[in-house]
């Protein structure tokens, strides 16, 4: 049974750092391309960050040079460190996978499989 399980989510304050997890269960996560998004409530998806299964790594600008997307082949887990958060960060995040196999995807249609989500709140 395919499965994503986000965890790592919490209260930080802001100029804080967390480390969002997504351990995939079912399936090798690295044969496909993983997405990170974020959703407030009342508001549409977002894309924030993908990996390929090339390896290769992608973000919104938003949160570049923020956020640092990775990937654990052993623990078949993708990563989002974020630092340097600020409040407007604070959404829950939801990771996905996706079987297109396009390098760089940031709408949510484009992905099969979500994981439940972590809510992340930055706040002083």
């Amino acid at each position: 049974q395919l499965q994503l399980v986000e965890s790592g989510g919490g209260l930080v304050q802001p100029g804080g750092s967390l480390r969002l997890s997504c351990a995939a269960s079912g399936f090798t996560l690295s044969y496909y391309t993983i997405g990170w998004f974020r959703q407030a409530p009342g508001k549409e998806r977002e894309g924030v960050s993908c990996i390929s299964s090339s390896g290769g790594t992608h973000y919104v600008d938003s949160v570049k040079g923020r956020f640092t997307i990775s990937r654990d082949n052993n623990k078949n887990t993708v990563y989002l460190q974020m630092n340097s958060l600020k409040p407007e960060d604070t959404y829950v995040y939801y990771c996905a996978v996706s079987s297109l196999g396009r390098e760089s995807m940031f709408e949510a249609w484009e992905y099969d499989y979500w994981g439940q989500g972590t809510q992340v709140t930055v706040s002083s």
